[in-house]
């Protein structure tokens, strides 16, 4: 029986680099430091034993995040182009699998848990955003994806979680919790009233 894999998807934390959205509004250094502070609290949270927690590097290269990343967790190159043909090839991992973005301060191994037992009765499962995005998606590895997975996913848009939808045709799909990325200082101050006022598991 294959483990369950999570994998979260980071990029080397270089100002100009990563959070450039939000770079653009409080300054590239303070974003990414915020992105690096929040990796390393994210991956903290979601170390459990149910699963196999995993990076999926970007750029590929072994530089920077060598020393910035945890050392004993595995590393898997994202590879090259769009969101969508870097998370199709996580996508392709013995399953079940479940992708999501470090960017996203509300995870908890709770979110995880229940991403994963969605699988246990569905073929795939997102996890909504409410910019019409998504800041989870899995599929359980029993079936093959679908041929033409994120094909024409208009990314960075409120189209972005339909269009991934239309291209899962087929496929039985679960929806998960709803939760937040960062890309704004509106996003950022809203995360943190969340984390000093919401719960924590």
């Amino acid at each position: 029986m294959i483990r369950p894999r999570l994998a979260v998807m980071v990029k080397e934390p270089r100002p100009g680099r990563v959070k450039t959205r939000l770079g653009r509004e409080i300054g590239t250094v303070p974003a990414a430091w915020w992105f690096r502070h929040q990796c390393a609290a994210l991956l903290r949270r979601l170390r459990d034993p149910r699963w196999d927690l995993a990076l999926a590097v970007s750029p590929d290269r072994d530089g920077l995040e060598s020393r910035v990343w945890p050392g004993d967790l595995p590393r898997i190159a994202q590879g090259g182009g769009d969101l969508g043909d870097r998370m199709g090839r996580l996508l392709r991992l013995p399953g079940p699998v479940i992708v999501i973005g470090a960017d996203i301060p509300g995870v908890t191994r709770a979110h995880a848990a229940r991403a994963l037992h969605a699988l246990g009765s569905h073929d795939a499962v997102i996890g909504p955003a409410a910019d019409g995005g998504y800041w989870l998606i899995g599929l359980s590895g029993r079936r093959a994806p679908p041929p033409g997975l994120f094909a024409g996913v208009r990314w960075s848009t409120e189209h972005a979680r339909a269009d991934t939808l239309a291209t899962m045709a087929g496929l039985r799909v679960a929806l998960t919790d709803m939760l937040s990325d960062v890309d704004t200082l509106a996003d950022l101050q809203a995360a943190r009233h969340l984390g000093s006022s919401g719960p924590r598991r």
